[in-house]
């Protein structure tokens, strides 16, 4: 089993986080921004601070990385290509955006509306963030035996 090519994987995942920024900012930027500015007026909260956008950006970056380093960990299960990519990108939306939708409409302080719209979203989103960053992950050469060494034979 070959070792996971971190450099690729981190190449791949600021590609897959290209795609998870720009998702976000045509779901939360453009789509909901209204409903969004709704809600948060209901609870007397005046927006965004100075910076969250800068943190929502390096987020997504992480969260690209994050998405292509579980594709090459699952590479070696489940093979590469885009079957594999699609099965990472899923799993990873089980374990960040479906539970978060859940355990926040639980309690009941966002729309649940928003939740499950952004959940959605997200199980489009991050599966084809992973595949666009799976298609720039390789994994590294494998070593070559060293045939002038006849001891090895």
């Amino acid at each position: 089993m070959s070792k996971i090519n971190g450099n690729r994987v981190l190449l791949g995942g600021l590609v897959a986080g290209v795609v998870i920024a720009v998702g976000e900012f045509i779901y939360n930027g453009l789509l909901v921004a209204g409903a969004m500015a709704d809600a948060m007026a209901r609870f007397n909260l005046q927006g965004y601070v100075p910076g969250a956008m800068i943190l929502y950006v390096i987020l997504a970056f992480a969260m690209g990385i994050f998405a292509v380093w579980l594709y090459a960990a699952l590479r070696p299960r489940f093979g590469p290509g885009a079957r594999t990519a699609i099965y990472a990108g899923v799993a990873f939306w089980v374990a960040s955006s479906l539970f978060q939708a859940v355990s926040q409409i639980g309690i009941g302080f966002w729309p649940a509306g928003l939740l499950w719209g952004g959940a959605a979203w997200g199980l489009v989103e991050l599966p084809l963030a992973t595949l666009a960053g799976a298609y720039i992950y390789k994994e590294g050469a494998a070593p070559q035996p060293d045939v002038a060494d006849s001891s090895s034979f």
